[in-house]
């Protein structure tokens, strides 16, 4: 091992190994060089350097060192953004709590005792990268729902932004309703298809600038019910929710709304949430028939709203989050082209 920057030439996932001991990188290459690639260093720095040049998917780091200790490189490493996803498995002899809760602190996401065991090192290693796969798959799933959301709104808002916001707004009216952090992340999934049906609306209804007459209201009205046709019936909790949200964001707390008149309790809280994160939105961008509103005219309309269109409690939480909810908003501002 003369060039310790080298990486092996197995293929698959990168993993950066930091030991101050050329010996235990030898047993580390030879537990793991068959599956992985692999990138060595021997000091804090050297280590810091190659994780910039390289991006390894997992860094396994000694935690004594001269020079930088493994928990001064791990909190370096989370202090750059473009680095602080990269988990880091501490190798230590130092096993106590202290040190143990030291590393955690510092952001690592697991320990493992020198000396180390084979089947220890490769069990800990393939848990934490098939934990960043499914991380990768869920947001892989965000971005092509809201593209396909995207794909509807395009009709009558030329960027699409508007189902990025108003489903951040929707998950961040969830938490503060009380949800947990599954189920929030399941309306973050199925809030960008609220609107789906509106692919099967004629343009000149969706463009037309000014109001709707009578005869175009009861085709647009539509909208809800042929979105859930398209969503269909599913076992999973996130496309069940994603069904209910498409069929009753439009019913009002009064019992006015539209496509079934449900009131109150009866419309899903899920939906009760989106009407509330979607007309926001919508009040506060420009469409083809109406300018952006002023954010406080906008909030002014929910307040008046309460008890009819929304339910009160909900317009509360919404309200007192509008710190967060004008960082989403500016985060995903429409572009002029």
């Amino acid at each position: 091992m003369n060039d310790l920057a080298m990486p092996t030439s197995a293929a698959g996932a990168s993993l950066l190994l930091v030991d101050d001991e050329p010996t235990n990188l030898q047993v580390l290459k030879n537990i793991l060089a068959s599956e992985y690639r692999l990138f060595f260093a021997r000091d804090g720095q050297r280590a810091l350097e190659l994780a910039r040049q390289h991006h390894p998917d997992l860094i396994l780091l000694d935690v004594m060192m001269p020079g930088l200790s493994g928990f001064d490189v791990c909190r370096q490493l989370k202090r750059d953004p473009d680095l602080a996803a990269i988990p880091v498995i501490f190798a230590t002899a130092l096993a106590d709590a202290l040190n143990e809760a030291e590393g955690l602190e510092a952001g690592a996401v697991d320990y493992i005792s020198k000396p180390v065991h084979a089947a220890v090192v490769r069990a800990r290693i393939k848990t934490h990268l098939a934990l960043i796969k499914t991380d990768i798959l869920r947001q892989t799933r965000l971005q092509t729902i809201e593209i396909l959301g995207r794909a509807a709104e395009y009709k009558d808002n030329e960027t699409g932004l508007h189902v990025i916001r108003m489903s951040r707004y929707s998950q961040l009216l969830a938490r503060a309703a009380g949800w947990h952090e599954e189920c929030s992340d399941d309306l973050l999934n199925s809030a960008p298809m609220h609107d789906v049906g509106k692919i099967g609306i004629p343009d000149a209804i969706l463009r037309k600038e000014g109001p709707l007459d009578a005869q175009e209201w009861e085709v647009m009205r539509r909208h809800p019910a042929m979105g859930a046709s398209i969503i269909g019936v599913h076992p999973s909790s996130m496309l069940k929710m994603a069904h209910e949200v498409a069929l009753c964001h439009h019913e009002k707390w009064d019992g006015s709304g539209y496509p079934q008149g449900l009131s109150a309790t009866d419309i899903p809280e899920s939906a009760r949430i989106v009407a509330i994160a979607d007309v926001f939105d919508a009040l506060t961008s420009v469409r083809p028939y109406k300018p952006a509103w002023p954010v406080e005219k906008a909030v002014d309309l929910l307040r008046q709203e309460a008890g009819r269109h929304f339910e009160p409690r909900l317009v509360d939480l919404f309200l007192a989050q509008m710190e967060s909810i004008l960082s989403i908003k500016q985060k995903w501002a429409e572009q002029k082209l």
